[in-house]
């Protein structure tokens, strides 16, 4: 189900997600509801860590979430990748931008 605000509801990303790791294209509802609970579980806590940790400095960062899974290596790689990709991303952007006043100046 689709809502035109926010996009799919979080137990059809749930399903979603489920089947890009190999599970059935419908999963049985009580699986999304449990791998939903499980899922929020571990995001709630790994937030509430980070937060732990960004309290002495006195704000959250990228680094504490990093800092938090630093020991598993395919999430840390898959963090690192992501991040790369969204600094790519901004880099890009940034040059296709126009400045207004430059071309204003040019005719």
């Amino acid at each position: 189900m689709i809502n035109p605000s926010t996009g799919p509801s979080s137990k059809a990303k749930v399903q979603h997600m489920m089947y890009g790791f190999g599970d059935d294209p419908n999963p049985l509802p009580e699986t999304v509801t449990l791998v939903e609970e499980i899922v929020v579980e571990y995001v709630t806590d790994l937030a509430h860590k980070a937060q732990d940790i960004g309290s002495k400095r006195g704000k959250l960062s990228v680094e504490d979430f990093l800092f938090l899974i630093r020991k598993d290596l395919p999430k840390l790689n898959r963090c690192m990748e992501l991040l790369s990709m969204q600094e790519e991303r901004k880099q890009a952007r940034k040059a296709f931008e126009v400045d207004e006043d430059k071309l204003a100046t040019l005719e």
